[in-house]
């Protein structure tokens, strides 16, 4: 990996799970706690609290069960609410797939109106899919112009499907201009976020910026402070926002020897993004755009008009999307889609309802977490380890447990994981959700055993002052422990 995306995703933490480093999973497979050697169930407590001085002043919580068994194998502050982080989206994509099933597919609804050469109107509705790309809306330029249309009269953009969507109020303000904060609507254009890279040039002068996108990078205006410094000088470029304001501030020093900054900025306002993105679209097909509207409330399509509806992966595969790269954006949307399906017009706060009221079908006690989003990025969300365990073993127990699983990283292999117990018996095997904050660390999936089979655990640390490798390090040293207990 390269040194610059690594940068990236340090700047991006507090959403994203960080990648351990190959050096630390080595010093993990080095340590006691990867041997062979069976560890008794009556020695489990003491050998976890070994563990957890490495973290001192830290708050933890466990809770470690077989999947077949009616009570756990080892608990610790069980029942207790912590900052989960990105462990939220465990409990999304659980009640997603229970109530849709994971053949569900998202429809972007297209109607066109009129006959060739001209249409009287083109009606594209947002329902939600977060997978939406460029590409999709090019292919159905290229099939209008198939058919001879030079010409649309009015472009309709219906932003209604999501009435209470955009930023949620417990994010911290510093996430939402990035990627990982961007706000949730209706028409999701390409994850609604742009690439801005820096790069350094000559000493003591402004770093280069390039994008990867102009409509979204249009809508910031941004003040460039950042500087080249000399090789190996430490990294310390921030980019920070104005409360309210349309303006990116970029300061620090890029080191001369790093290649380039990659970082990712949420669009300002998605739907005007997705608005001028269509349009650029059809124009450069060749057909001309007379006027466009956007509707912020749902209005039926002319009945004769002709559906040219996009559809999205299966919803198998899009809570895959969202549990192995850990994406927030995802996780939203499919919370605000479970909403929808409950309540039209819905809110967040209707669908954190139909979530909990899923949940508590699975039989997960509704007391056991508080949440605040479908993601994690909120600070707010309060939620037990006994609540992420008892959702993993209703999924185990469901008709969807194989597409449920197969959604979670790959220990060494995979997603969130996959720099993370490598060249340790748990590689390829472990299969498991991260969660990362400032001061937060968890980790909760399936672990195999050979005594007790497949067990479900929730593993987090809140309150943590050493360095987030630390954290990890021994959040993985209690797995590999775990993976070991016997019933001697």
């Amino acid at each position: 990996m390269k040194f610059s995306a690594i940068l990236y995703l340090f700047a991006s933490a507090i959403a994203l799970n960080l990648l351990q480093s190959p050096a630390i999973a080595t010093r993990l497979a080095q340590t006691p706690a990867t041997e062979n050697a069976a560890v008794c169930e009556a020695d489990l407590k003491e050998a976890i609290a070994s563990i957890q001085n490495q973290t001192p002043r830290s708050r933890w919580g466990i809770l470690v069960q077989p999947i077949d068994a009616e009570t756990p194998l080892y608990g610790e502050n069980a029942e207790a609410y912590f900052t989960p982080a990105s462990n939220v989206k465990l409990l999304t994509t659980a009640a997603v797939l229970q109530h849709f099933g994971p053949d569900y597919r998202i429809q972007t609804r297209i109607y066109a109106s009129g006959s060739s050469p001209i249409l009287s109107r083109l009606h594209i509705a947002g329902r939600g899919d977060p997978s939406l790309t460029n590409e999709h809306l090019i292919a159905i330029a290229q099939q209008l112009q198939s058919q001879g249309i030079t010409t649309i009269e009015e472009l309709v953009i219906e932003d209604s499907h999501f009435p209470d969507f955009g930023i949620n109020g417990t994010w911290e303000y510093d996430d939402i201009h990035y990627f990982y904060g961007a706000a949730v609507n209706s028409l999701i254009l390409n994850r609604n976020h742009f690439d801005l890279v820096l790069e350094p040039q000559q000493l003591d002068e402004p770093v280069k910026l390039t994008w990867n996108d102009d409509i979204g990078f249009q809508q910031w205006q941004i003040e460039n402070n950042a500087i080249a410094a000399a090789a190996n000088t430490p990294y310390s470029v921030t980019i920070r926002g104005r409360l309210g304001q349309p303006q990116l501030y970029i300061r620090g020093e890029l080191s001369q020897n790093i290649e380039s900054d990659l970082w990712g900025i949420a669009y300002r306002d998605p739907t005007a993004y997705a608005r001028d993105r269509i349009n650029q679209i059809l124009t450069d097909t060749g057909i001309e755009v007379e006027q466009t509207r956007i509707l912020t409330t749902p209005q039926l399509p002319d009945t004769t008009a002709q559906p040219l509806h996009i559809t999205s992966p299966s919803l198998a595969i899009l809570i895959q999307n969202t549990n192995q790269p850990s994406d927030n954006l995802y996780a939203e949307a499919l919370l605000y889609k479970l909403g929808v399906a409950f309540d039209f017009p819905t809110t967040l706060d209707k669908s954190l309802q139909a979530l909990q009221q899923t949940l508590t079908e699975l039989g997960v006690n509704p007391d056991s977490y508080s949440l605040q989003d479908g993601s994690g990025l909120s600070r707010h969300n309060l939620v037990s380890p006994e609540a992420l365990v008892q959702t993993l073993i209703a999924m185990a127990r469901s008709p969807y447990a194989a597409e449920y699983r197969d959604s979670l990283p790959i220990a060494g292999t995979s997603g969130t994981l996959r720099r993370r117990f490598l060249d340790t018996p748990l590689e390829g095997q472990l299969r498991a959700k991260t969660g990362t904050l400032t001061g937060v660390s968890t980790l909760s999936g399936y672990l195999e055993t050979a005594a007790y089979g497949r067990v479900a655990f929730s593993i987090m640390l809140n309150h943590g002052t050493v360095p987030i490798s630390v954290q990890r390090q021994a959040i993985d040293e209690i797995v590999l422990l775990l993976s070991r207990v016997q019933p001697c």
